[in-house]
This record gives structure tokens, sequence and C-alpha cells, in this order.
């Protein structure tokens, strides 16, 4: 029986975890580099007040209904467990294209993630920074910044394409050069994202729930969090998503994050200058927030070693959004399913 490890508990990962459950397998671990689950469907929580949260990364998800299949059943089954709800909320500025809905996830979208990690019945560890991976006697030799190195059958990998290609060890000796050339010109966006977290009872005083912002060269969007989710109580503070532009997110990528901060806040005080003093904020970096060009006629996954088995997936060999993270581990769950 073979034990496989996926590292990345995104979305990708989560759901190729949760698709691998009943297959063949001996045991299925998931490693995280990050305190919690999500990648870029992460929800963050107050310093203050666990239950006053904010979605840095992705803020919803959308089905397009006539390209719909054969991911319908993914919709499903989370509208039937209360994982996606319908967005109601006024969003101004979005493009509604005919034919799609649009779902928020009511206790933050990395519920999304949860949901697929407790289905998989994996072992899920956080904190597991993947650095080097070898092979020794017909095993994945799998190294990690904190904690000895551990052996496995089956290698998963789902975090974004460059740091696949930062890993130390065997990987890059083994692939051929056509895969390294496809790997190298996959490329990101960048953006930064600040929550800002209130006290209870603190009211902002806005028309809408979430704005797109289309002419300011810092802030791109801006969402009520809790007032997106439908979930505005007297005993939980409110929150606040601020999205950069992408120009500004590469402009000042390596730029000191509390000057980052700074700026951001000075852009939104003239936004929304009704806005009260937050009790805290988190800056969130996204080196990379989404794919803009994806690994080229590829069916969602790359295999990179076949014995034993080293694959890799996620977006960027689909595309960003949920279903291009559907998609990818679907195709991922598959190779490995036919390797068995």
């Amino acid at each position: 029986m073979a034990r496989v490890l996926v590292v990345g508990a995104g979305l990708t990962g989560g759901a190729c975890a949760a698709l691998l459950r009943g297959a063949a397998l001996g045991s299925v671990t998931v490693w995280d580099k990050a305190r919690g689950a999500g990648g870029r469907m992460s929800t963050s929580r107050s310093a203050r007040d666990a239950a006053c949260t904010a979605d840095l990364g992705a803020q919803y998800v959308t089905l397009d209904t006539e390209r719909a299949e054969p991911r319908r059943s993914f919709y499903e089954e989370l509208l039937s467990h209360g994982v996606l709800e319908p967005l109601t909320a006024p969003v101004e500025g979005m493009v509604v294209k005919e034919g799609s809905c649009n779902y928020m996830a009511p206790q933050g979208i990395s519920s999304v993630v949860k949901y697929y990690l407790k289905q998989s019945g994996a072992d899920v560890v956080y904190e597991q920074h993947v650095t080097c991976i070898s092979l020794r006697d017909g095993k994945w030799e799998v190294s990690r910044k904190m904690g000895p190195p551990e052996q496995f059958d089956i290698v998963i990998l789902t975090m974004p394409v460059p740091q696949i290609l930062q890993l130390q060890g065997d990987l890059l000796n083994m692939i051929n050069r056509s895969q390294k050339q496809q790997l190298e010109c996959v490329s990101y966006s960048s953006r930064y994202a600040l929550g800002l977290f209130y006290e209870a009872g603190t009211r902002i005083d806005v028309p809408w729930a979430a704005q797109y912002i289309t002419d300011n060269p810092c802030i791109r969007f801006i969402s009520i969090d809790n007032k997106k989710r439908n979930i505005e109580s007297p005993e939980v503070g409110p929150s606040v998503v601020v999205h950069t532009t992408v120009t500004f997110g590469s402009e000042h990528l390596d730029a000191d994050p509390a000057e980052v901060q700074r700026l951001i806040l000075h852009h939104l005080e003239r936004l929304v200058p009704s806005l009260p003093k937050p009790a805290s904020v988190k800056c969130q970096k996204w080196r990379y927030s989404q794919v803009t060009k994806a690994v080229l006629n590829c069916p969602g996954q790359m295999i990179l070693h076949t014995q034993p088995l080293l694959i890799c997936g996620g977006d960027g060999f689909t595309h960003s959004n949920f279903d291009g993270c559907i998609d990818s581990a679907m195709s991922l769950a598959e190779a490995v399913k036919s390797h068995l």
C-alpha cells in the first residue's frame, strides 16, 4: 500500500486528497508551510477576537452554468452542506456574465478547503516547509525546515510553480528539458491584501457590501467582509478587506510591509473617508496571486517522474479560479489512481 504526500493545503491539494479517499492507498498526508488551511483561499482572524474574520484571498466563487460539467457536483455538495451560499449582498462594479452564479462562504472562504481536507481523512500537518526531494531506495525522501526527513511512495506537489522549481534535491535533474522550460514559462501576478478588524459594535456606514475600484492606482477592490457574507452581528466586530491593483503589487513587491500598509491605508482613507479606525490590521503579500500564463496544452497536471510517482498540479496548469483548481485536482487524482 502506497504512502502518499500532498504538498500544499490549498484548494487543489485539499480537493485532490478528498478525491483520493477510498483509493487503494495506505495513507495520505498533507503538508503545508502555513499555520492553517486555505492557501490563496485563506481566512484570517482578528488578533483580538477569533470570531472576527476576513477573506484575504479569494472573495467568492463563480459557477458558469454553461460550462459547469463535470464540476457541478462539487458546487452542489458544498451548497448542500452550507459551505457555500448564493452571494446576494450588493457588489458595485461586478461584471456579471449571463448564465453565471456567484457564491460566498459564510464561514470564510477557507472553509471550502477545510471541508475537503476533512472529507479526505488525511493526516494534515501545518508549518511543514518542504525544502528538498530526493530519491532514496525507490522512494521519495522529503525534507522540511523543521523535523526529520520522511519517505513516501507518491508525492503530489500543488504549490505555485516557482516554488516547485526552488526545491532542492534530485527533482530538477530528473525532469526533462522540455518540462523545465514549460514550468519556467509559468507567470503570476502579485498583489497585497489588507484585513482591517474592528471591535464589536463598530458601525461601517456604506451602501455596498463590496465594490470594484477602477480609477485608483493602489486599490482595486474593497469588501465589508461580514456584510458580504451576510453575518452582521452586534456581538462580532466587522472586518474590511482591501485588495491592491496588480501594478501596485508588482511595484512594491519587495518593499517594507509597514510602508506598503501605510500607503494602502492612505488611499483607502481617500476612497472611503467614513471608515473608522480599525482595532488591528493584517497586511498579506500574495507574491503568486493569480496565474497570468499557465502551462500550455496541459491536462491540469504534469508527471515529473513515474517510478516512484512525482506529479505536480494546481492553477499553474489550468487557471486561477475554483474551476481551475478542481480541474487540476481531478486530473491529479485520476493520474495517481491509474498509477496504482
